[in-house]
C-alpha cells in the first residue's frame, strides 16, 4: 500500500472514531454507517485525483460534488433530476429536511430517535468534516492542523450530550488523531534515506533537507494546541447555554434518558390555546364514540405540564419509548378504588395537525397505526419523525376512576420522591400567592379538603369571571395579577390552583387537552378546537392523579368532589369483556400475571411495586474495567515506543566493552559509528551509505555544525572504522563510546529547541525498527512455509 492510501485510510478511519462521540446523540446509530459509506466514496475520489494528477483545488471540486451527489440520492432521490443530480426542488426540500432537524433538535433530548432532519444533519457534517480532514491530511500533506476539525467534532459532541460523550470516546477520537499522525510519519519515513548528499537543514548556510525545508513539529503543536484548548474552552461554555431538546434537560426524572429510545421535551402547547378559544367558527378537531354512558368526565388529554420555572409551565424532558400492548398501571392508583373500563374509537380531522395523541386519561392499552411513543410519566403518546394525528384511526381502551370523598380525605402521604418533585415551586412566587392558599383553606383537615376549597373558590366562591379575552400569563406576576384581578380563562385558573396547592404541600400538575365535546344525533361525540381546556392534577396516594375543575363555565365538576359521591356499580355496557384479558380490569389483581420485571417496573400497582422492590448492583464489570485500562495503558505507551526503542539501541551499542578479540573490536568499532550515524539522522542530516567513513565524517561536520571536541570524536571514530575495515591486524581503539558521547551533545548544541525535542522524542532513525520488524515477520512466514519437494530429474 502505498504512502498516500494509507494516509487516506486514516484521515476515513480518524473521522469515524471522531464521530463515535456522537453516537450516544441518537438512538438507533445506524447513520454512521451511512456517514462511513458516503466518507469511502470522497476518500475514494480524492485517491483517484491525486493520482491522475489534478490540481489540489481541482481535487477538493472533486470530492465536494460527489460528496453532494450522494448526499443528494440518499436523501433527495426522488426531487433530484434524474435520481441524481441535485436541481432545485432537491435543494429545497433538503432544506425543508434541514429545517425539520433543526426543530427535532430542539424538541427531543437525549438520545433522539433517528429522524430523516436529524440524520441529514449528522451525516453532512461528519462528510464535511471529513472532506476537510481528507483535504488537509492528504490533498494538502499537513496532518497536524487535520487534527483541528476532528477536535470540534468532539467538542460538539460532548458539549451537546452534557458529559454524555465521555472518556472513552475521547480516547477514540484521540487514537484515531494519533494514527493519522502515524500514518503522515511513516510516509515521511519511508522517504527518509533516498536522497543524499548536500542535503542541508533550512535555517543555516547549507541545511536544506532534499524535498523541502524541514517542519517545526513543536511550533506547529503550539498553534494548533492553542487554538485546540481555546475551542475546547469555549464550545462547552457556549453550548450549556443553549435550552430545550438536545441542548440540555429541563430536569425532572428520566432526564437523562433511559437506553429505551431516546426521550421528548414536549413544546408548550399552550402558545395556541387561547387563540383556539377565541376562534370565531368552532371548527372539529376530531370525532369519537365510547361505551361510557356518562361522557362529561372524558376529559381528553394531551400533555401534562409538570414544571413551574416562574415564567412558564412546561413539560419536563422524560423517556420516551416503544408503545406497548398493555400500557403499564396508572401510578398510585390502588385496587380498592371503584374502576370502570371504557372503551372509545376516535377519528381526528385531517386539519388537525398535533404531535400528542388525544386521550381519556388514564389510557390502559392504545391501538394505533403510525410512528408513536410511550412516554410513561406523563402517559402520553407523541408523534415520532413529523407523525402527527392528521385522519388518525385509533381506539383507547381508559379506566373511568371514581374514587370517593372518603377515600381521598383518608389518603396517605405521596412518595418522597414524587412529592419532592411535584411540590416545587420558585422562590420568586409571590408571597400572597401561598398567603391566598393558605386562607382559602383554612380549617380544612387534610389535602383533600384543601383541594376542593380551592376548586371552590376559583368557580364559586371567590367571584372569578371566564373572560378569554384577558392576556394569557404563565409566570408568578400573571398568577399575582390574576388573584387581584380576578378574570382570565383555563390557563390561569389551572395554573393558579396547581401553584397554590403546589405551595400547601400537595403534588399537582397541570393537563392540556379537550373537554368531553358535544354529543351529536347519531350517538358520536364531537371536539372542537374552540373545547380545548387546561385542568390541574393533584396527586393522591391511593387515587393517583386526579382531576380538578376550577375554571367556572367550563368542563364538568368532578362527582368525588361533590357532596353525593356516587354508590353504584359499573353499567352494564362499560364492564370489561371476559375475553379481553389484555386490557385492564376493573378489579386487578397485583398477584396474577405479574412477573418480576413488572414489580420492579411498578407495573402491579403499588403494594407489588412496594414488595417487589429491590436494589441491584451497578457499575462496570471486572472484564470492562480490564480492557478499558489495557486501551488506555496503550494509547499511552503508544507515543513513547520510538524514544523507548531507541533509548535501548543507544545503551545496547555504547555499552561494556565485552571481549577484546578482534572480531569483538570490529563489532563494537562499527556499532559506535552506526550509533553516531544514527544520532546525526535524529538531528535531521540523512544518511548517506554510498560514502566512505573519511568523507561521511567530513559530511557530518559540516552539516551538523560540529565544532571543537565534537568534530574531532567524528573524525576519531572514522579513523577506527577504516583501520576495522581495511587493516589486517586492526589496534583496539579505546574511548570510543566518549566520543560517540561528545559527538551528540555536539549535534544537540547546535540544533534549535523543535529539532532537540524531534530527536528525543520523534527520532528519525526509529524507522529502524519498522525495517527490523518487518525482516522478522518475513523469517517467521518462511520458516512456516513447508517446503516443496524438489523432482529428481528422469
Amino acid at each position: 500500500m502505498s504512502g498516500r492510501a494509507r494516509l487516506t485510510l486514516a484521515a476515513w478511519g480518524a473521522t469515524l472514531m471522531a464521530s463515535g462521540a456522537l453516537l450516544p446523540l441518537v438512538k438507533p446509530a445506524t447513520w454512521i454507517f451511512t456517514a462511513a459509506f458516503v466518507l469511502a466514496l470522497v476518500s475514494g475520489v480524492g485517491t483517484l485525483a491525486r493520482r491522475v494528477p489534478l490540481a489540489r483545488p481541482l481535487t477538493l471540486l472533486a470530492q465536494i460534488a460527489v460528496s453532494l451527489l450522494a448526499l443528494t440520492v440518499i436523501f433527495a432521490r426522488e426531487q433530484a433530476v434524474l435520481w441524481l443530480i441535485p436541481g432545485p426542488r432537491a435543494l429545497t426540500h433538503a432544506a425543508e429536511l434541514f429545517q425539520a432537524g433543526a426543530d427535532d433538535v430542539g424538541r427531543y433530548a437525549i438520545p433522539a430517535p433517528d429522524t430523516e432532519g436529524i440524520r441529514l444533519m449528522l451525516v453532512g457534517g461528519v462528510v464535511a468534516i471529513g472532506l476537510l480532514v481528507d483535504s488537509l491530511a492528504v490533498t494538502y500533506r499537513k496532518a497536524a492542523p487535520a487534527g483541528l476539525p476532528l477536535l470540534a467534532l468532539y467538542s460538539v459532541a460532548a458539549g451537546l450530550s452534557g458529559g454524555g460523550a465521555g472518556w472513552l470516546w475521547f480516547l477514540l477520537a484521540a487514537s484515531g488523531y494519533l494514527l493519522l499522525l502515524l500514518a503522515e510519519g511513516r510516509d515521511r519515513l519511508s522517504q527518509w534515506g533516498r536522497v543524499f548528499g548536500g542535503a542541508q537543514r533550512s535555517g543555516r548556510t547549507g541545511s536544506t533537507v532534499a524535498g523541502g525545508p524541514a517542519i517545526a513539529p513543536a511550533r506547529t503543536g503550539r498553534r494548533i494546541g492553542a487554538v485546540a484548548m481555546g475551542i475546547a474552552l469555549v464550545v462547552p461554555l457556549a453550548l450549556p447555554g443553549l435550552s430545550g431538546g438536545l441542548f440540555g434537560n429541563g430536569g425532572g426524572e428520566g432526564g437523562a434518558g433511559t437506553g429505551q429510545g431516546g426521550t421528548i421535551s414536549a413544546v408548550n402547547p399552550l402558545v395556541s390555546l387561547q387563540d383556539n378559544l377565541r376562534q370565531p367558527e368552532d371548527r372539529e378537531v376530531l370525532r369519537y364514540r365510547t361505551n361510557s354512558r356518562n361522557t362529561g368526565d372524558l376529559y381528553l388529554r394531551l400533555v401534562a405540564l409538570d414544571q413551574f420555572d416562574g415564567t412558564s409551565w412546561k413539560s419536563s424532558v422524560r423517556p420516551i419509548e416503544a408503545v406497548p400492548k398493555q400500557l403499564p398501571w396508572p401510578q398510585g392508583l390502588s385496587q380498592s378504588v371503584q374502576i370502570t373500563e371504557v372503551t372509545s374509537n376516535f377519528v381526528a380531522s385531517d386539519a388537525y395537525k398535533q404531535k400528542w395523541l388525544p386521550m381519556p386519561y388514564p389510557a390502559g392499552r392504545v391501538d394505533i397505526d403510525g410512528r408513536w411513543r410511550f412516554e410513561p410519566a406523563g402517559r402520553m403518546l407523541v408523534g415520532d419523525d413529523k407523525q402527527t394525528t392528521e385522519g388518525a384511526r385509533y381506539q383507547v381502551a381508559s379506566l373511568d376512576i371514581r374514587p370517593t370523598s372518603a377515600q381521598l380525605s383518608a389518603a396517605g402521604p405521596a412518595p418522597e420522591k414524587l412529592r419532592r418533585e411535584y411540590t416545587k415551586v420558585p422562590d420568586s412566587l409571590p408571597a400572597d400567592v401561598r398567603a391566598t392558599a393558605l386562607t382559602v383553606t383554612k380549617g380544612a383537615r387534610n389535602d383533600y379538603e384543601r383541594a376542593v376549597r380551592l376548586q371552590e373558590w376559583f368557580a364559586r366562591d371567590g367571584g372569578f369571571r371566564y373572560d378569554v379575552e384577558v392576556e394569557s400569563g404563565t409566570g408568578v406576576q400573571a398568577i399575582s395579577r390574576f388573584l387581584k384581578d380576578k378574570q382570565g380563562f383555563c390557563v390561569h385558573f389551572s395554573f393558579s390552583m396547581a401553584a397554590m396547592a403546589r405551595s400547601l404541600g400537595i403534588p399537582a400538575r397541570v393537563a392540556v387537552g379537550f373537554t368531553p365535546g358535544t354529543t351529536q344525533t347519531d350517538g358520536s361525540v364531537s371536539v372542537g378546537i374552540r373545547d380545548a381546556h387546561a385542568w390541574p392534577e393533584l396527586y393522591f396516594e391511593g387515587a393517583g392523579w386526579t382531576r380538578f375543575e376550577p375554571t367556572p363555565a367550563r368542563g364538568s365538576t368532578p362527582t368525588y368532589t361533590r357532596e353525593t359521591t356516587p354508590s353504584g356499580t359499573a353499567t352494564g355496557p362499560a364492564q370489561p369483556q371476559q375475553s379481553a384479558s389484555a386490557q385492564p380490569s376493573a378489579a386487578p389483581s397485583a398477584s396474577e400475571n405479574c412477573t418480576p420485571q413488572m414489580r420492579r417496573l411498578g407495573d402491579c400497582g403499588p403494594d407489588a411495586a412496594a414488595g417487589g422492590a429491590s436494589s441491584d448492583g451497578s457499575g462496570p464489570a471486572p472484564m470492562t474495567v480490564v480492557l478499558i485500562s489495557l486501551a488506555a495503558l496503550v494509547v499511552l505507551v503508544l507515543p513513547l515506543v520510538p524514544l523507548l526503542w531507541r533509548t535501548r539501541i543507544r545503551a545496547r551499542r555504547l555499552g561494556s566493552d565485552g571481549g577484546r578479540g578482534p572480531a569483538e573490536t570490529a563489532a563494537r568499532t562499527l556499532a559506535v559509528w552506526q550509533e553516531i550515524n544514527d544520532t546525526a539522522w535524529d538531528y535531521g542530516v540523512e544518511p548517506d551509505e554510498s560514502r566512505t567513513p573519511r568523507n561521511t565524517a567530513a559530511r557530518l561536520v559540516r552539516l551538523g555544525e560540529l565544532h571543537g571536541e565534537s568534530a574531532d570524536a567524528v573524525h576519531r571514530v572514522a579513523r577506527a572504522v577504516e583501520e576495522v575495515l581495511y587493516s589486517p591486524r586492526p589496534t583496539p581503539a579505546a574511548g570510543l563510546a566518549e566520543d560517540a558521547g561528545l559527538v551528540r551533545a555536539g549535534f544537540h548544541a547546535a540544533a534549535d529547541r523543535s529539532a532537540r525535542i524531534r530527536a528525543l522524542l520523534a527520532p528519525r532513525s526509529a524507522v529502524r525498527l519498522r525495517h527490523s520488524l518487518a525482516a522478522r515477520w518475513t523469517s517467521i512466514l518462511t520458516s512456516l512455509t513447508p517446503r516443496l519437494p524438489t523432482r529428481n530429474p528422469t
